[in-house]
């Protein structure tokens, strides 16, 4: 079990994920620095929130 970064919860890193699952972790390793630190659900948020507020990531 590890810790989460952003929300503090445990998680199993070994948990299969979703799209936006896939999508956050990508993100994690190329913007945010931050790859295997997040857990499923905070990897998600932020995959919708690029999705939905960062256009400076989306060209």
């Amino acid at each position: 079990m590890k810790t989460c970064s952003i929300c503090k919860t445990e998680y199993d890193e070994n948990e299969p994920d979703s799209l936006y699952g896939e999508a956050g972790e990508w993100l994690a390793e190329e913007f945010f620095k931050d790859a295997g630190e997040l857990c499923k659900s905070c990897r998600e948020n932020r995959a919708r929130l690029v999705m939905m507020y960062g256009h400076e990531m989306n060209t």
